[in-house]
């Protein structure tokens, strides 16, 4: 039951990072700030991949065709699921596109049990699809809702894209080497990270090259996201190796009231008592997702 702590640290570390790169956001828009979290998290990887592996006793590398398939496959759907949140969120609203994001817990229970063979049990599936209730009540817009059919696809595929990259980064961690899996997880994660810091990069030059401009020019702003990320990803890769990724996710739903802390603390901002409500129902899912 370690990976429980575990996962619970990544998501305080995710909620850090994800502060810090707000406040990268204005000058280097959406894509530059998710550069920030690969290009700056690479040293930070590379870093922990190096301190993992001085720390494990006799490590291993199979660095074969199913550790790299889970590392590129999962790399690429990452930004491509990051995309079509994007335009989810364009095409309807920031609150909307983040509830449809919530698919991705059962989508990533539905992808472990059909292509991963992970057994999940009754009380987890439960756990599961009550923590996503609650979550998109959470973040479900008030007032008026306008919902188009792209937003909708486009809301719907990022949370199916990121459940199946999620499963993807777990099928390479438990590759690599399978007997020390937090060392392999640092590994998968330093192996990933630079492959989207190519990729992204690269796009970023030839297409909006002022973003990333505006990235290297706020380095130091983005040493803190990147510091966070890299730490975060070590610690959600090692934890999805210990256990199947759909109760990870559905237990990392305590990064919600982490942000609403932090919301609250930094910025003044308070829940109402629906909020309240939605995030109990929330609790309650992440507790049988949990004991299951």
């Amino acid at each position: 039951m370690i990976w429980i702590p575990i996962t619970i640290a990544a998501a305080a570390l995710q909620v850090a990072r994800n502060a810090a790169q707000r406040s990268v956001m204005g000058g280097a828009g959406p894509w530059g700030a998710t550069l920030v979290r690969f290009l700056f998290g690479l040293p930070f990887a590379i870093v922990f991949a190096g301190i993992a592996f001085l720390v494990t006793k006799d490590p291993q590398a199979n660095l074969t065709a199913r550790f790299w398939l889970g590392a590129v496959a999962g790399a690429g759907l990452q930004m491509a699921a990051t995309a079509a949140l994007l335009v989810a969120m364009q095409r309807s609203s920031f609150a909307l596109g983040t509830a449809m994001q919530q698919s991705g817990l059962p989508f990533a229970l539905v992808w472990g049990a059909l292509l991963f063979g992970d057994r999940i049990t009754a009380l987890q599936w439960a756990g599961g699809l009550v923590a996503t209730a609650g979550l998109a009540a959470l973040s479900w817009p008030r007032g008026a809702v306008t919902l188009k059919r792209g937003a909708v696809l486009a809301g719907l595929a990022s949370g199916a894209m990121f459940a199946l990259s999620a499963n993807c980064f777990r099928q390479a961690s438990l590759t690599f080497d399978p007997s020390h899996l937090a060392y392999s997880a640092f590994v998968t994660v330093m192996v990933v990270q630079a492959i989207q810091s190519a990729v992204l990069t690269s796009i970023l030059l030839v297409r909006n090259p002022d973003a990333v401009v505006a990235v290297l020019a706020a380095w130091r702003k983005s040493l803190g996201a990147g510091f966070c990320g890299a730490a975060a990803s070590g610690l959600w890769f090692t934890a999805m190796a210990l256990s199947p990724v759909g109760p990870v996710r559905a237990v990392g739903v305590v990064e919600m009231p982490m942000a609403a802390l932090a919301g609250r603390r930094l910025f003044a901002e308070r829940l109402s008592l629906f909020q309240l409500v939605a995030g109990a129902v929330t609790a309650v899912g992440v507790v049988m997702a949990a004991l299951g």
